[in-house]
């Protein structure tokens, strides 16, 4: 039996990134589910966890790690092989400037609290929520396009999959699910395309998670 144990639920997108970055190490891991939609992030067993109350966390050996970002960062140094950061310093800085827009600036306003925030404090209708989600989900693809068209190869980096990658194809796919229009961004398309035809990048997707819909 795993060591590790990643609390998450099955179609977030910050749970989603560990789930490539595992699936790319190799490395095997027990599931823990907590439905966002029936408040299960919020009950004393999984505060005790993590206080924020937000998936992921991934519980080691040596206690728990919250936060997306830094999990990832923990498995690369744990687990070096095969590498999800280049060797060179300033390429290391172009990958985490890459997830970094993803993680930073574009999930943090889609996601759930934020969009019942939006439904619940001002009222907004689905079609509302919809252009709020497609308003950021477009604006950080734009630039993110730049860098991947700029810097990619088959991957968003190069010719090897990155840290980038764990965190791009989950917002693809978020993109997705809300109909976001992707035409624009070509060099994404591309790179989403190489991504999902890798079986540890569909062995991480939401609808094969357990308690998945």
């Amino acid at each position: 039996m795993s060591d590790l144990v990643l609390h998450g639920y099955w179609r977030s997108t910050a749970s989603y990134r560990v789930r490539i970055a595992l699936a790319l190490k190799g490395v095997a891991y027990r599931h823990a589910v907590h439905d966002l939609r029936t408040g299960d992030q919020g009950k004393a067993d999984y505060l005790s966890l993590n206080p924020q109350g937000l998936v992921p966390t991934l519980a080691t050996v040596n206690g728990v790690i919250p936060q997306s970002l830094a999990i990832l960062e923990w498995i690369e140094e744990a687990y070096p092989e095969p590498q999800l950061l280049p060797t060179d310093g300033f390429d290391r800085a172009i990958v985490r400037a890459m997830a970094n827009l993803v993680c930073c600036d574009i999930h943090p306003l889609n996601n759930v609290r934020v969009l019942e925030v939006l439904k619940q404090g001002f009222h907004a209708n689905e079609q509302a929520v919809r252009d709020w989600i497609a308003r950021w989900i477009t604006a950080g693809f734009a630039a993110l396009e730049h860098h991947v068209a700029q810097a990619g190869g088959d991957f968003a980096f190069g010719d090897r999959p990155s840290m980038a990658d764990c965190c791009l194809i989950p917002q693809v796919y978020s993109a997705t699910r809300f109909g976001v229009d992707l035409a624009p961004f070509s060099a994404i398309r591309r790179v989403a395309a190489t991504c999902e035809s890798m079986p540890q990048f569909q062995a991480a997707h939401p609808g094969v998670q357990p308690a998945a819909d």
